[in-house]
């Protein structure tokens, strides 16, 4: 006989249990490097100037017109380039943050780092620096990410909680967005203020192989050395206990992590300017795609923030405007959506 009691409730942990394991990892990867390579081929191709893909060929081939040549190796394939490193960089950073801190709203911002980067381009800027020499703004960038390394580690000193590490660094975050707010309110004329401001807004406009050259070897070292840490995510989503009597260390995995995030982000920042929500939307959008476990979320976010970044900075040049939209706007407007559709997940509306 069957019973004629209520029917049985599924726990929160036996709903998760059932969930799909994802796709294939190989195939995974394959779709999200296909993205990649549409949106490089969409950004070389698309712009001011129309170039078709027959110049292109032409151009890269050494055969084409010397003015396809300058538009496809001067301006448009720095750009995608940087399109592509930025927003991988962005994205691996973000995941690994929501790994490490296991919080689903982590992204570089919440340790300080993009502040700091985005301060130390102001102070550039404010005195005059960056017209100096077009590698002193990028290097005041990375001089800042660190100084908010330093002063991360000074504040949560050897304690190794999530906690404390979030609460040092919105202190820095907090500290960072003052000191542009100063900047800008003792600017000395408005052309000064328009120029921080725009900056501020995020673009991969007018960028130049020398931008390239500035960002890609820390985006690179960021990048690895946020990977290497996947293992030791995974062992810390049993926490730190768990983590340590695995055999991790879990100081130098956060200053790995920590070192990382640092390098790479101050590296994107130096080059774009402050383009946020990349690294918070990135991992919520190939998490489910995944199992789930942080180190299988770090590659895919990395492959992932480079084809969003690069498909929004071919949308800020097809959205008709007097000036060319800035990349940080877009990409924030992206950010919406995931932050309702994980409101409605968390209330269980779907």
């Amino acid at each position: 006989m069957t019973g004629t009691g209520p029917p049985h409730k599924t726990s929160k942990n036996e709903r998760a249990t059932r969930r799909p394991r994802g796709i294939p990892r190989a195939l995974l990867l394959g779709l999200l490097l296909a993205c990649c390579a549409a949106a490089t081929l969409l950004s070389i191709g698309i712009g001011t100037a129309p170039l078709s893909f027959s110049r292109i060929a032409a151009a890269l081939t050494g055969d084409g017109d010397p003015v396809a040549r300058i538009i496809l190796f001067d301006l448009r394939m720095p750009r995608a380039l940087l399109g592509l490193s930025v927003g991988a960089m962005l994205g691996v950073a973000g995941a690994a943050l929501q790994g490490y801190l296991r919080n689903p709203l982590a992204e570089p911002s919440v340790v300080g780092v993009s502040n700091a980067a985005a301060l130390g381009a102001v102070i550039a800027l404010y005195f005059g620096f960056a017209a100096l020499h077009q590698a002193i703004l990028p290097v005041m960038a990375v001089i800042g990410a660190f100084a908010a390394l330093g002063a991360l580690f000074l504040l949560s000193g050897a304690s190794e909680s999530p906690l404390t590490l979030i609460l040092a660094g919105i202190a820095i975050a907090t500290l960072a967005g003052a000191g542009i707010s100063l900047t800008l309110n003792l600017s000395p004329n408005p052309f000064a203020a328009m120029e921080i401001a725009t900056w501020l807004l995020g673009s991969l406009e007018d960028r130049s192989i020398n931008h390239v050259l500035i960002a890609l070897p820390c985006i690179a070292a960021g990048v690895a050395l946020l990977l290497w840490n996947g293992r030791a995510l995974d062992a810390l989503t049993l926490g730190e206990d768990g983590a340590q009597a695995l055999g991790v260390d879990l100081g130098r995995m956060r200053l790995r992590l920590m070192l990382g995030v640092a390098c790479g982000v101050g590296g994107a920042v130096a080059v774009s300017g402050s383009i946020g929500f990349v690294g918070l939307i990135v991992p919520h959008i190939v998490r489910p795609l995944t199992d789930r476990s942080p180190s299988a979320v770090l590659l895919p976010s990395a492959l992932g923030g480079a084809a969003l970044l690069t498909f929004a900075d071919v949308l800020v040049r097809l959205i008709p405007t007097n000036n060319e939209l800035k990349l940080g706007v877009v990409t924030a407007f992206l950010g919406v959506p995931v932050f309702l559709i994980h409101l409605m997940r968390e209330r269980r509306l779907w």
